[in-house]
């Protein structure tokens, strides 16, 4: 379905983000991913996707919350790969407490992750989007941006802010056949959530109607849709990944 395409992912390294690396390989795109601080689990992950599928894959050490970061590492995967057909804002972290316990830090360190990151990385491919009059931005916001949630005030704004982000982009870049659409998961099965005590997780999974956490392979697929051609009407939306979480 992407033969040939090129996909940049922010934060492939693990969960969801490499997920969506794996899936993508599979179907013949290119990957080009960002790593935050691990290089030697970043060329393994490298080696695992060239080996096995046969694409071209490169692995980026790059803060995407940087402004001017994320424009050397657009510039850098054009320059590796020839263009960007693909861009999964992907990066993202949490730092929960109640907002009467929040700091500045706290809050400024999760919006610049999650959100800032988004405009930034978004802002660094425009140039080959429009020159290529083609492209698929997929922003990853969650089931909280859309809902809220009590000690994550700072979370639920940056995955809110995704949102709305995807929705202005969107009506500025359809005219160039640039689309841009969000996916918002839920409860997903990550090494993450694999932390939690047992108690916790069987609390989350008894208010989701499908009575079961997501996999990365579930938000992989939804990502893969709105890359490929099969979305080619399809901007500006949200699609929850939740199983019924969020109806």
């Amino acid at each position: 379905m992407l033969k040939g395409k090129t996909t940049l992912i922010t934060g492939a390294s693990r969960g969801i983000g490499k997920g969506i690396a794996e899936l993508f390989a599979k179907n013949g795109s290119n990957i080009a991913f960002t790593f935050a601080s691990s290089v030697e689990k970043a060329r393994a992950f490298e080696q695992e996707l060239q080996q096995t599928y046969g694409i071209k894959a490169i692995g980026y050490q790059s803060d995407a919350s940087d402004f001017n970061a994320a424009q050397i590492l657009a510039d850098q995967v054009v320059a590796d790969f020839g263009t960007i057909d693909v861009l999964i804002n992907n990066a993202g972290i949490t730092k929960d407490t109640l907002l009467m316990r929040m700091s500045e830090e706290q809050w400024d360190a999760v919006i610049n992750t999650n959100l800032k990151s988004t405009f930034n990385l978004t802002k660094a491919c425009l140039k080959t989007f429009l020159k290529n009059r083609a492209g698929s931005i997929i922003n990853m916001s969650s089931v909280v941006g859309v809902t809220g949630n009590a000690g994550q005030a700072n979370y639920a704004a940056s995955k809110a802010g995704m949102i709305g982000f995807t929705k202005s982009v969107a009506k500025e870049l359809g005219s160039r056949n640039v689309r841009c659409n969000a996916i918002a998961p839920g409860f997903i099965e990550t090494e993450m959530t694999a932390t939690l005590d047992e108690g916790v997780r069987k609390t989350w999974t008894e208010t989701i109607p499908l009575k079961r956490g997501g996999s990365t392979e579930d938000v992989a697929n939804a990502c893969l849709f709105l890359a490929s051609e099969m979305s080619a009407y399809i901007t500006g939306q949200t699609i929850n990944v939740c199983g019924g979480m969020v109806m």
